[in-house]
């Protein structure tokens, strides 16, 4: 395993490398957010057995640097960003996987003449890919809480004040239905939430995953889904924020796209259901080099 930092446009990021003697073509992982760190996504490292595995935080957030300038949280810095990362660590060849936000990046880098070069495959794991399309599926959960929760949401959305214990709450719900249904959660999850760059998080995409008030709120990248000339793999949960019926939806528009629900999980099936999903991820990621 090695650890450090590297130069990207903004600052620093860090990241970390395991298995990094093993003979197969290296998986770049791209974790959500936005602000977020890898933290979470720790469970992946159980492929290095076969392949080196790439964790980074993005900017903003987890271990990296945190600068105070807003006009750093765009797409087309997060993507350069990963373009950065790849030159940096000499990643000829690899496999992208990508976890909610950080699908859209894997899609955005994807969709860059540079970004096809030496890409074997794309992992799109319970995609955020329209932010429309997102708000929607979660407005049909808050509409399966309790009555007293969606009035917290209401009056909160209406007022633009997130801060009530009476909001919070409804928020823990929500996320323990549909983020992760494990109790408690595991320690991986709880770092990327303790470690979260919020600010970088509110402006692009707002107080909670249900109330998209961000600059990402008209987001959308389906447009480019049909031009992936690569093997992909959609998985999600059966409670997942992005819905089965939604990740099926954006599978159909990718030629040849696999689609994997995880039944009795949510957006965070990786942990939820661990060894399926490493399963899942491991025979796709041979099948997509032969």
């Amino acid at each position: 395993m090695r650890e450090g930092y590297l130069p990207v446009p903004g600052g620093n990021v860090w990241y970390r490398i395991v298995g990094g003697g093993a003979e197969g073509v290296p998986l770049l992982v791209l974790h959500g957010g936005p602000g977020a760190s890898s933290d979470y996504l720790e469970p992946l490292e159980a492929l290095a057995d076969e392949r080196p595995i790439i964790f980074y935080d993005q900017l903003g957030g987890g271990n990296s640097d945190r600068p105070n300038d807003p006009s750093l949280w765009t797409v087309n810095r997060s993507v350069a960003e990963i373009v950065a990362v790849r030159e940096a660590l000499d990643l000829d060849e690899v496999h992208i996987l990508g976890q909610s936000w950080g699908t859209a990046l894997a899609v955005e880098y994807y969709t860059l003449a540079s970004g096809q070069n030496g890409v074997k495959s794309l992992v799109l794991s319970a995609p955020c890919l329209n932010a429309a399309r997102w708000a929607a599926d979660q407005q049909e959960h808050v509409a399966d809480l309790p009555g007293s929760a969606r009035a917290a949401i209401s009056e909160s959305e209406t007022s633009g004040t997130f801060s009530s214990p009476e909001y919070q709450e409804a928020m823990m719900l929500f996320y323990n239905r549909h983020v992760c249904r494990m109790e408690p959660w595991p320690d991986c999850l709880n770092r990327t939430f303790e470690k979260l760059g919020y600010p970088v998080y509110e402006q692009m995409w707002g107080p909670s995953e249900f109330t998209v008030t961000g600059t990402l709120r008209e987001y959308n990248c389906t447009p480019q889904l049909g031009g992936i000339g690569v093997p992909v793999l959609f998985t999600c949960g059966e409670f997942d924020e992005a819905s089965p019926e939604t990740t099926a939806f954006y599978a159909s528009l990718v030629p040849g796209a696999e689609v994997r629900v995880f039944e009795d999980a949510s957006h965070e099936h990786h942990l939820e259901k661990s060894e399926e999903y490493l399963k899942t991820v491991r025979e796709f990621l041979r099948r997509a080099e032969r």
